[in-house]
């Protein structure tokens, strides 16, 4: 494409926008434990910039008790822990844990400021942050298969908090993974805190009927102290709808007008997606600007609309605006997607990628 303007409005700069399908990121196992803090958008979030909505009084009831469990993990056996893992523990004498759930479960639907809550636990927390984890469900489940399982203990073993966001339970096996881990790290002293939009004993519902199944399902719940948190997503409290999808060529003229942003077509994306593990999807998006994407088209099946969703939550987490031609985003996934096992996962995906659709509104001239 020329340095000339396309329409007139936009210069076109003569080197191209960057592409997510040109990118295959290698993370070592060491960067992903490092990198278990609350993402940039949650940097500087903490209690007192939560705003409850007056009308919900369980949020304002979540943060008191979130800021009394923050307090609770002050000192104790993790003291003198360090990034060690805490080996000490795994010979001799078990250190001594309180009785009872070790953690508390934020329950409530989408844009509640479940996640804003989580993080300002994990700031509030009185521990160095390396000795507080910090990650999506996705990402832990990662972290063991980077790892392996008994190292994965040792490394968080010696920390005073994990906290689990977007905790959602997609097989058996991972079921039975990460409950496991839990109990582990349980026994070690690790308090848990977790975000999900559903209650801990009903999380399988709705996908797998299998006996094994429920019956982890069930003694992941007793590890924690569910907390209600009701109210509307506040991505759409009071803000005007989304914009519309715009033309190709608005798109690809806001591409190569703004720094650092990315230019993809669709269905390309999603075809690069299946050959990068999505625990690399940080750093697929690593230092955008903005995603431009043209021709949007439903998603074809229900293992690439999940990658689509992961791909949504680190865009989101990093506050990438992104702007699209071709279909809305509230259209993406079939009814029968949307009323499937993964709804839940299906629609904090469009609610999130209209909230980065309607930042990206700035990116094209009027």
């Amino acid at each position: 494409m020329s340095s000339s303007t396309t329409s007139g409005r936009h210069p076109i700069a003569d080197t191209g926008p960057l592409s997510l399908c040109a990118r295959e990121p290698r993370v070592p196992a060491d960067r992903l434990v490092a990198e278990m803090v609350p993402p940039p958008r949650f940097d500087s979030v903490r209690f007192d910039t939560y705003v409850p909505d007056p009308n919900q009084p369980s949020q304002t009831e979540a943060v008191t008790v979130l800021s009394a469990f923050a307090a609770g993990l002050g000192g104790g056996a993790h003291a003198s822990g360090s990034g060690s893992g805490g080996k000490r523990r795994w010979f001799g004498r078990k250190p001594e844990v309180p009785t009872g759930p070790r953690g508390v479960y934020l329950d409530g639907g989408y844009g509640v400021g479940k996640t804003h809550l989580l993080a300002s636990l994990w700031h509030a927390t009185p521990a160095a942050p390396e000795q507080k984890a910090f990650g999506t469900f996705v990402e832990l489940t990662n972290l063991v298969g980077a790892l392996g399982f008994q190292q994965t203990v040792q490394t968080l073993g010696g920390h005073r908090l994990l906290c689990i966001d977007e905790f959602e339970l997609d097989d058996p096996g991972d079921t039975v993974l990460v409950s496991t881990l839990l109990g582990k790290l349980v026994d070690a002293g690790v308090a848990l805190a977790a975000t999900s939009n559903t209650l801990p004993g009903k999380l399988g519902e709705g996908r797998f009927a299998a006996a094994d199944f429920l019956r982890e399902i069930q003694g992941l719940s007793a590890r924690f102290r569910p907390l209600r948190i009701d109210g509307e997503d506040y991505r759409h409290r009071g803000l005007p709808e989304a914009p519309p999808p715009y033309s190709d060529q608005q798109v690809t003229e806001a591409a190569y007008t703004t720094e650092n942003a990315s230019l993809d077509d669709f269905p390309g994306l999603l075809e690069h997606l299946a050959k990068v593990h999505p625990s690399r999807y940080g750093a697929l998006t690593e230092g955008l600007r903005a995603v431009c994407l043209t021709d949007v088209q439903a998603v074809p099946d229900q293992s690439t609309a999940l990658r689509l969703v992961v791909l949504a939550d680190r865009l989101y987490d990093r506050e990438v605006p992104v702007l699209a031609s071709g279909l809305p985003f509230d259209r993406l996934f079939s009814e029968e997607m949307l009323n499937g096992g993964y709804r839940k996962k299906y629609f904090r995906a469009i609610s999130r990628l209209t909230a980065l659709a309607r930042d990206a509104k700035g990116l094209v001239a009027q």
